[in-house]
């Protein structure tokens, strides 16, 4: 990626250029005309074309607007395709919507409503584009790594591991950089075989981006649940790409177990197509289960209330991506202020009220969670999110728990359709890295089919015994 004043500068200039070619091309009457008699949403709009100041004016306008728009584009941060295009469409839509209000209000320029529809959908296109291909840096060097690690002799086996170069190493503060192996290591400086020191783990995404990075060499020698899945949270965001030591991959996802000392880190299990799909899948099924829950969710509420007098809802801080936590919400069940680390089976849980044994059979509990998933902190479909304070304990029992912190947690999974839950933490996790594996769009509408099924069948059974 090109980077400080160069990046910059021809982020601005593609902006600028791509806004005024927008216009100019929008503006010809042999594509107007051909827009707004073949072009379903424009079948209603007049060809009107600009001529003199008014054409300039309209180009000046939209240029400004285009390009004030787009700012946080223009910093020089390495970003995942996904989220470059994602960005740019959001402000290009934006840019389309101030230059639609300005001329509601008929101010002295006036850019025809086919000229704008037709000038914003050639920018939707034009400027992810613009962005993609400015990203990589033009000269063709290869791939340039970093170290990040917090023992001296796991990176000096990750430096000895690897053929790529290596710019330096970034050692966090709670690391043992200061044993005097082959070199001075210390957080404030040295070197190891060679490697500079870069800094803290704080300046991660600032050194990706100074020095281009491309590849980040894990060499942690007793993961820090923070800073280990911290510095693959920044990888993640800067679209850099992870690498581990065989020896210390257990707490991650990789590409396979081959010959090759260091592997792969799954950042991102999904493809682009089933990313988008799956996102997509998430917001329909929470916006319509949200909307058909209202009458639902206000009797509940009553019950609730009327039952003991306290909470309607109950948050917890869950686990989600990247170990990182989120608060998700439910109806509450049991009586107020009863936590418990220790997983309970639910039939033996004496502090789960009358309601909330009802409403715990029936999966009614859970609908408060479809604002997660509207909101993007969980999917439909997943690992089952577990409470902060849980997880340790069920960490201390499983070696690979980690793993599931690869996807979204979901409202469901492939352990709650087969009745596994915390209280089994080795069965729950191996069916969590199964679904991990075998994720695809297709096979998270069969688990929603069969959870759906189940939730019928508790339903009815619980109304019968009634």
């Amino acid at each position: 990626m090109r980077t400080g004043w160069r990046y910059r500068v021809g982020s601005v200039l593609g902006v600028v250029l791509l806004s005024g070619l927008a216009v100019l091309l929008a503006n010809q009457a042999i594509l107007q005309s051909l827009f707004t008699t073949y072009v379903p949403i424009f079948w209603r709009l007049e060809p009107t074309m600009l001529s003199g100041r008014a054409l300039y004016a309209a180009m000046g306008l939209t240029v400004a607007v285009t390009t004030g728009c787009l700012i946080p584009l223009y910093k020089p941060r390495p970003r995942r395709i996904l989220d470059i295009v994602a960005l740019a469409h959001k402000r290009v839509l934006v840019a389309g919507s101030v230059l639609a209000t300005l001329g509601f209000f008929n101010y002295s320029y006036r850019l025809p409503r086919a000229t704008l529809l037709m000038a914003v959908t050639f920018l939707f296109v034009a400027v992810p584009a613009w962005f993609l291909i400015i990203r990589r840096s033009p000269n063709g060097t290869a791939e340039r790594a970093v170290i990040v690690g917090d023992d001296p002799d796991t990176i000096a086996a990750v430096r000895d591991a690897t053929d790529l170069p290596v710019i330096g190493y970034i050692a966090p503060p709670s690391g043992t950089l200061d044993t005097p192996i082959r070199a001075p290591i210390t957080p404030d400086g040295g070197t190891v075989r060679g490697s500079t020191n870069l800094g803290g783990l704080s300046r991660l995404g600032e050194v990706f981006i100074e020095y281009d990075v491309d590849v980040a060499l894990l060499a942690f020698a007793a993961p820090d649940r923070a800073e280990f899945f911290g510095a693959l949270d920044t990888c993640y965001e800067h679209g850099v790409t992870a690498k581990v030591h065989r020896q210390h991959a257990d707490s991650v996802l990789t590409s396979g177990f081959g010959s090759e000392t260091l592997l792969d880190v799954e950042l991102e299990p999904w493809d682009t197509f089933d990313h988008i799909t799956k996102r997509l899948f998430d917001v329909l099924f929470a916006g319509i289960g949200l909307f058909v829950a209202v009458p639902i969710v206000a009797v509940i509420a009553v019950a609730i209330k009327l039952d003991d007098g306290g909470s309607i809802l109950y948050g917890q801080e869950r686990t989600a991506t990247f170990g990182d936590t989120f608060r998700v919400y439910k109806f509450r069940s049991m009586v107020e202020n009863a936590e418990d680390a220790t997983p309970v089976d639910d039939e033996r849980n004496p502090d789960i009220t009358r309601v909330g044994r009802f409403i715990r059979r029936t999966h009614l509990d859970e609908i408060p969670q479809l604002y997660s998933i509207l909101k993007g902190d969980m999917s439909v479909v997943g690992p089952r999110a577990v409470w902060t304070e849980e997880e340790f304990e069920l960490e201390e029992v499983t070696d690979d728990w980690r793993k599931r912190w690869f996807v979204k947690p979901g409202l469901t999974g492939l352990a709650q359709i087969n009745d596994v839950s915390s209280t089994e933490p080795k069965a729950k996790l191996r069916y969590d890295v199964e679904y991990i594996r075998r994720q695809s769009l297709w096979f998270d509408l069969k688990i929603v089919t069969r959870q759906v099924w189940q939730v019928l069948e508790d339903l009815t059974m619980t109304v019968l015994r009634r």
